[in-house]
């Protein structure tokens, strides 16, 4: 057999594999309660949980928790009475496998950055630094909303998920470019890179942060918490990051004004969930 013919076959075998690949993908979907938007799921939850569970252990013993009792129980309380509440209304809709696997836990520690994080599973972190911004338990239940909107929401095995479909596009691409000089080569990955980068995969990162803002709202509101309280959070933090954030469209965050923006938009629909 010729060359150009074991090449042709190589190729041929190659979109094979991609296509039954991308059939496979397809059918790896999950759907994300209340929004409906359709996501990608190719990590197996068990695993994603085990990861989970040993990073957030590992995370607390390196890092000092805050010794502040009464910001302590404010962070616990507010995390479980969000969680509460959205257990409960799953359970109404029949939703509740969607927390089968989850350990709800909620610490504080001692770090002046204003952050916050929650990993697979209902893992939890508050940073001291965001407190002075969140002010008031209102404010604190703003950020909590959101975290635990990106645990429900399962943004994290997407993002896992997202990651292994680049990696696999990666394979396939070298594998075409494979008879190319190898600096064209070089130079088609680094533009794959740019492309896989700043086309899909910040892009749906702030799918995430608009879609843990919308649910974050809801969730607090579930709670008896005023989600209009949040407009007045998110600029205060607005003036905080002023000059020192990055474009919104290289940014995996939404910049804050358009933030403000979406949350305004999207408001009235917390609204209808909130009993105080």
């Amino acid at each position: 057999m010729s060359v150009i013919m074991e090449t042709k076959n190589r190729h041929i075998l190659l979109v094979m594999a991609i296509m039954i690949a991308i059939s496979g993908i397809y059918w790896s979907c999950a759907t994300v309660p209340i929004t409906g938007r359709r996501q990608l799921s190719l990590v197996p939850e068990s695993e994603l949980m085990a990861m989970s569970y040993t990073q957030y252990n590992q995370f607390l013993e390196e890092h000092k928790i805050s010794q502040n009792q009464e910001q302590v129980d404010m962070v616990k309380r507010v995390g479980e009475r969000i969680a509460s509440a959205v257990e409960k209304y799953f359970e109404q809709k029949g939703w509740s496998d969607q927390f089968a696997n989850f350990q709800w836990e909620f610490n504080l520690i001692e770090d002046d950055t204003p952050n916050a994080w929650c990993m697979p599973g209902g893992k939890v972190v508050f940073y001291t630094g965001i407190l002075p911004i969140t002010q008031n338990e209102e404010g604190l239940a703003v950020v909590m909303g959101h975290e635990i909107a990106h645990a429900v929401a399962k943004h994290g095995s997407e993002r896992m998920s997202q990651q292994i479909g680049i990696q696999f596009g990666a394979v396939a691409l070298s594998a075409l470019l494979s008879e190319k000089p190898e600096e064209t080569q070089n130079l088609y990955l680094a533009a794959y890179g740019v492309t896989s980068q700043v086309g899909l995969m910040l892009p749906y990162s702030r799918k995430h942060e608009h879609e843990a803002d919308r649910l974050g709202l809801i969730f607090m509101a579930m709670a008896g918490y005023n989600p209009s309280v949040a407009v007045d959070f998110w600029q205060r933090m607005a003036q905080l990051s002023q000059g020192g954030s990055p474009p919104a469209f290289l940014s995996t965050h939404p910049s804050d004004q358009a933030r403000v923006n979406y949350i305004r938009e999207v408001l009235p629909e917390a609204l209808e969930y909130y009993n105080p």
